[in-house]
């Protein structure tokens, strides 16, 4: 049900952007697709971050994880 709905909005939001870029142009169309794409993928991380400390992970800013994964 949710891969449906995800599939359903995603192709809402691409025909919108049609409808956008149609009327006030491709640069237009193409800032508010990335808008919704990037506002999604925000969502989408803290959604992890949070499920990650409810199970007791320890959670690492950008910094600790690039040096983390550096050494």
């Amino acid at each position: 049900m949710k891969k449906m709905r995800n599939g359903f909005l995603l192709g809402l939001i691409m025909i919108i952007a049609a409808i956008i870029g149609w009327v006030k142009g491709d640069e237009a169309r193409q800032k508010w697709v990335y808008k919704w794409k990037t506002s999604s993928d925000e969502k989408r991380q803290l959604a992890k971050k949070r499920m990650d400390a409810r199970s007791g992970q320890v959670q690492l800013d950008d910094i600790e994880w690039a040096s983390f994964h550096n050494n």
